[in-house]
Order: structure tokens, then C-alpha cells, then sequence
């Protein structure tokens, strides 16, 4: 187990630091003048303005010095400085990135409660109208766009039926609760806000379910799979010779040895959520990473590119590397 960790720990900082040298290379390789991106027409004109404006942004210097700069900042955590709001990019992400992780784990864990139990059902009842519901719910969640279902969901259930709050975290005329985690409903528990609370998750419904969509077929889908093909292994008849329980055999024998190719597929979905979330963010006016990302990529501001790039990353590293090793966990066998 130790050379395992070992192991997939060298591998996830090589590849970390490949990352950082792909990222400076394609930001640093966009089409445009992100210092003239940033002046108007008149301090574009001054070339005594500009030569200074690329100086401070380090775009004087050659390629290969910039990245050696860039790479020391990220191991001391510094991401630069962002060209459009003048602050830290890392102050920024950390800004940013609370609004994003609650509504992405809020929608992982809608699409986990109910797609495990669907696609168990499914595969227990093969071609049953269970399965087929579940067929169905798979297909119209993988096949239908995240931004038109999103319009729908916000026209139908807020400007139609108006059973559900409006864009953003919170009415209008709420406050936020003292920051604490950056995520409302911890917060507001926290704080004892009760009222704030109810109305950060009345907020979160809609956007988390429209996350949830694609995630709980491909979920659904994955788990009926490796259910069905646990099923039909031997360990699963001598199970049934012996006379155990049906529930007993699935609960205890098939869905452990199917929990694998879930974990994968799992794990790689919430790390989607957390960075592809940009649709979604810009439907409900959700100030998360996507709506940052997109702003940042308007205004051709590449340290803010280069950062949030960066965290994206990272963040599918670190979880592949949770994954990994919670394989150990799984099947000691991957260990040895």
C-alpha cells in the first residue's frame, strides 16, 4: 500500500507540472493583445503608455523567463495579478469558488441518491418498467443540452408556474450570512439563520437539478451496467445455493464488487461539475467559477486565465488521484 501511494503521488505532481508549462503555452498563445484588450482607444495610441502597461504584466520578457516566473508563483500561491480587476487571481478564486463547489456538490449528490438506487433497481428488475424508466431517464438527461434545459427550467418553473425564486443565491433583498465557508447554507447554519437558509436552498434547486441532469443518466447507465454484470458471476449463484437473501447478496456481495467503475465515473463527473459548470452559472446568474472563467477569457485576461486553468487541473489531479486510491480500498488486489 505505501509504494501504491507512493506511486500515484509522483505521478500526479509530473503531471502537475506538465500542466502548468500546457497552460502557460496556450494562454500565451491566444490570438490578441491583452494589454490593448484592457486600454481604450487613446492609451492604446501612447507606445511610452503601452511599453509600461507590458512590463508590469512581465510580457517584456522572453517566453522562457515568463514561464520560470510563473511557475515560482504558483509554488509560493501566487497566480498573478488579474488585468481586469486588479486584484490577485487567487482572491479571486477563492471569491468565486465556494458559489460553484456548493451548487456542484449539491447536484453530485442529487444525481448520486437517486441514479445508484435507479440503476440498482434496473438491472435487479431487468426489462421491467423499472428499467425501462430508467432507460428513459438516462437517455433525456445525456441527450439534452445543459443551456436549453436550463431556459426551460427557469422559464416554465419561474416565469411560468413562478413556484421557484429567480437567478442568483438570493433574493434580491436577502443578506448574505457572515462568511465563514463562502458556501450559504453552510453559513446560514451556522449563523443560525433559518430564513436565509430556506431561501439559499429554494435558490439552489433549479441549477442543481439542471447539473444533475446529464450526470444522473451516465450514473444510471454505469451503475445498471456493473450490476448486470455482477449478477451473472459465479460468486452470485453459489450465494444463491446457499439460500441467502436476494437483498443480502446484492447489499452485501454484488454492489461492493460493482462499486469500481461508479467510483470512476463518479469521481470524473463531479470534478466536470465543478469546472464545466459555465452554462449553468450564466442561465441562473450564479457567481461561480464559469461565469468568472468566461469574463476572464472576454477580456483576454491571461493571468486569470492562466489561474483558474490552472485550479481546473488540479482539480481533475487531485480527484483522480482520490479515485486511485480509494481503488485500494475497493480491491486490496490493486495495491499489490
Amino acid at each position: 500500500m505505501p509504494r501504491y501511494i507512493a506511486s500515484r503521488l509522483a505521478v500526479t505532481a509530473v503531471m502537475a507540472l506538465l500542466a502548468t508549462l500546457v497552460i502557460f503555452l496556450i494562454a500565451n498563445m491566444v490570438p490578441g493583445d491583452p494589454i490593448l484588450a484592457q486600454l481604450g482607444d487613446v492609451a492604446a495610441s501612447n507606445k511610452a503608455f503601452v511599453a509600461e502597461w507590458r512590463a508590469k504584466w512581465g510580457l517584456d520578457l522572453p517566453l522562457w523567463e515568463r514561464y520560470l516566473v510563473f511557475l515560482k508563483g504558483v509554488l509560493h500561491g501566487d497566480l498573478g495579478i488579474s488585468i481586469a480587476s486588479q486584484r490577485p487571481v487567487l482572491e479571486d478564486i477563492a471569491q468565486y469558488a465556494p458559489a460553484t463547489i456548493e451548487l456542484a456538490t449539491v447536484g453530485f449528490l442529487l444525481s448520486l441518491l437517486i441514479g445508484v438506487p435507479l440503476g440498482m433497481l434496473a438491472a435487479i428488475k431487468r426489462d421491467s418498467w423499472v428499467d425501462h424508466l430508467a432507460r428513459a431517464v438516462s437517455l433525456i438527461g445525456v441527450s439534452s443540452p445543459t443551456f436549453w434545459l436550463a431556459f426551460i427550467m427557469l422559464a416554465l418553473f419561474y416565469g411560468g408556474l413562478q413556484i421557484a425564486p429567480g437567478p442568483g443565491r438570493l433574493d434580491p433583498i436577502a443578506f448574505s450570512p457572515p462568511t465563514v465557508t463562502g458556501l450559504f447554507l453552510i453559513d446560514s447554519l451556522l449563523a443560525g439563520d433559518v430564513a436565509t437558509f430556506r431561501d439559499a436552498a429554494t435558490h439552489l434547486v433549479l441549477p442543481s437539478v439542471v447539473l444533475a441532469a446529464a450526470t444522473l443518466g451516465l450514473i444510471t447507465r454505469t451503475t445498471r451496467a456493473s450490476m448486470l454484470d455482477n449478477l451473472h458471476q459465479d460468486y452470485v449463484r453459489v450465494a444463491r445455493a446457499k439460500g441467502l437473501r436476494e437483498r443480502r447478496i446484492v447489499n452485501g456481495h454484488v454492489l461492493p464488487n460493482a462499486l469500481i467503475p461508479i467510483v470512476t465515473l463518479g469521481g470524473l463527473a463531479y470534478a466536470n461539475l465543478l469546472t464545466g459548470a459555465v452554462m449553468t452559472e450564466t442561465v441562473f446568474s450564479w457567481p461561480g467559477l464559469g461565469r468568472y472563467t468566461f469574463r476572464s477569457a472576454e477580456a483576454l485576461d491571461f493571468p486569470a486565465i492562466m489561474g483558474i486553468t490552472l485550479v481546473v487541473a488540479l482539480t481533475y489531479l487531485v480527484i483522480n488521484l482520490v479515485i486511485d486510491l480509494s481503488y485500494a480500498l475497493l480491491d486490496p488486489r490493486v495495491a499489490r
